[in-house]
């Protein structure tokens, strides 16, 4: 799958997102190691500690097909900046993937790709707990 491809994917899910408070709508395609990919849109709620972000979506869903291997995510916004995943995503996502390649998009279609271990340096995970 070409990155324009996955983007189109995240693009696609952010119109379904639930985001009536902040307006915000993002959408995230998950690319797992065996080719799939699965989607995921920010889901607001009233009491905001409920609400969940576009990649654990993503994630959450991958997980509940039993897939746990990931290459790479692109994550969209209809916004002027570049959409990065925010701290609790990055970590989240860390989880599983440490090394996952994020493509970050704008509204215009452009878009940069980062590492994980570059937008969460010095990551928290299982080694220092195990």
């Amino acid at each position: 799958m070409t990155d324009r491809e996955l983007i189109n994917e995240a693009k696609k899910a952010a119109a379904n997102a639930y985001a009536p408070y902040s307006r915000f709508a993002v959408g995230a395609a998950l690319e797992c190691d065996d080719g799939t990919v699965v989607t995921g849109c920010n889901v607001e709620n009233a009491a905001l500690g409920g609400s969940i972000c576009a990649e654990r979506v993503a994630a959450c869903a991958a997980i509940s097909q039993g897939k746990r291997s990931w290459k790479r995510l692109a994550v969209y916004a209809n916004s002027a900046g570049y959409c990065t995943p925010c701290g609790a995503c990055r970590q989240f996502l860390c989880e599983f993937a440490p090394d996952l390649e994020i493509l970050c998009v704008r509204g215009d279609n452009r878009y940069v790709s980062y590492s994980l271990a570059k937008l969460l340096p010095h990551q928290f995970n299982a080694e220092f707990i195990l």
